[in-house]
């Protein structure tokens, strides 16, 4: 009698698992359908959405290094590096700096290198085909 019971169990916990597997994938698979239709949305413009690699605005990036949103893809680079390079050293932990916050430091420029990146390419790229192709070329001694 008593192998009714633990089989009634068994079965019983399986059938609530599962269940609860099935749910738990279905939201799963719902929320990133949805994570990837705002990315796709918007009006052309990526400065006001979350990055999906840093999970961090264009502005909250800017607020965090203190320097311009880039404008039309164009930004100051050296300006970005030249904060980031000063805030990330003076946040060292060594140094009784918080490494929670050189990592939003480091998430801040990444954002801002994502949000420049492309028309620094296209720049390029550009100025390539202008020049025309010129490979480097190596001599062996």
């Amino acid at each position: 009698m008593a192998y009714r019971y633990i089989t009634q169990v068994v079965l019983v916990g399986t059938r609530v698992l599962g269940r609860a597997f099935a749910e738990a994938y279905k939201q799963a698979s719902a929320s990133s359908q949805y994570a990837r239709a705002q990315a796709k949305a918007g009006n052309g413009s990526v400065s006001g959405r979350t990055s999906i690699n840093t999970g961090m605005t264009l502005d909250e990036a800017c607020k965090i290094l203190n320097v311009k949103p880039p404008q039309n893809g164009q930004a100051n680079m050296e300006e970005v590096m030249e904060r980031f390079k000063r805030l990330f050293d003076n946040n060292d932990p060594k140094k009784g700096g918080s490494f929670y916050l050189q990592s939003k430091i480091l998430r801040a420029r990444e954002r801002i290198e994502a949000e420049v990146k492309p028309a620094m390419e296209k720049a390029a790229q550009e100025a390539e085909v202008k020049e025309g192709w010129n490979p480097k070329l190596y001599k062996d001694r």
